[in-house]
């Protein structure tokens, strides 16, 4: 073999030596890395008390009624407006604010957080805030669901998705105050949008709302007895079909249209 051959086969044999050299310093992204980049998915939750918002807790206010005491006689009589408005929602307020009054890290959340996340709440509180401020989120909603022009048949949006969930709006309406007439004791019958998606008819005890369980409330119904008794006395029946005379649909249904959103 020539000298001239020799030299050639030597220099593509250091040639490829250094390309190997190089290949084996680049750097090969690590799992580490490989995962930073992955964007996280975030589980969203739109605004509860109303599509509009949440509820501040720092501090807490008691809502104006949308409408005189005596605007839903249909179902509800001015005397128990009044003091379920003026008397019980008040004192949820005032209770939750004497609950957070040394907490200011709390105050800054919103009445919707601190439920969705009791266990961050310190346990001296916890069962103030839960019963307070469940009560405060619960009857703010109460208030907005209610028109004196209410009643009737659901908007054509949410009356397709009753249909296709219950059969019908009648028998949806049955199951509502089937569930809402066996609620033992205190407690709140609802119409929620569950975590799968699905609107789904679920009752809660004393003041508890079903964010609490990864839902959105879309309706509900007080079947506490304050919220009926001077004129139903026990009959919880009478008052559950009346209240559909004043149930505010057009609201109704943009509550539903918002927890479309739920998970996306």
């Amino acid at each position: 073999m020539s000298k001239f051959i020799r030299e050639k086969i030597g220099l593509v044999l250091t040639g490829i030596l250094l390309a190997m050299v190089l290949i084996s310093c680049q750097t090969i992204p690590s799992a580490e890395s490989q995962s930073a980049q992955v964007t996280p998915t975030v589980t969203k939750f739109p605004p509860v008390a109303s599509p509009d918002g949440e509820l501040s807790a720092g501090p807490a206010q008691l809502p104006a009624l949308p409408y005189d005491y005596a605007a839903l006689g249909k179902a509800i009589d001015a005397e128990t407006m009044k003091l379920h408005h003026d008397g019980h929602h008040a004192s949820y307020v005032n209770n939750l604010n004497d609950a957070l009054q040394d907490q200011p890290d709390l105050q800054n959340s919103s009445v919707e957080a601190l439920l969705r996340n009791l266990n961050q709440v310190p346990e001296n509180i916890r069962t103030k805030v839960r019963n307070n401020g469940g009560g405060h989120l619960n009857h703010t909603i109460f208030w907005q669901i209610m028109s004196p022009e209410g009643g009737g048949e659901p908007p054509e949006e949410i009356a397709a998705e009753i249909n296709q969930t219950f059969g019908s709006f009648d028998e949806f309406k049955a199951q509502f105050n089937q569930a809402g007439g066996d609620r033992f004791g205190s407690g709140w019958v609802w119409l929620v949008r569950n975590p799968a998606g699905e609107l789904e008819i679920v009752t809660t005890a004393n003041q508890d709302n079903p964010i609490m369980d990864g839902a959105y409330p879309i309706m509900g119904n007080d079947v506490w007895e304050h919220a009926y008794y001077l004129r139903y006395r026990n009959r919880r029946g009478e008052y559950l079909n009346n209240w559909w005379d004043v149930v505010n649909w057009p609201e109704i249904n943009r509550r539903s249209q918002v927890s479309l959103q739920l998970g996306n």
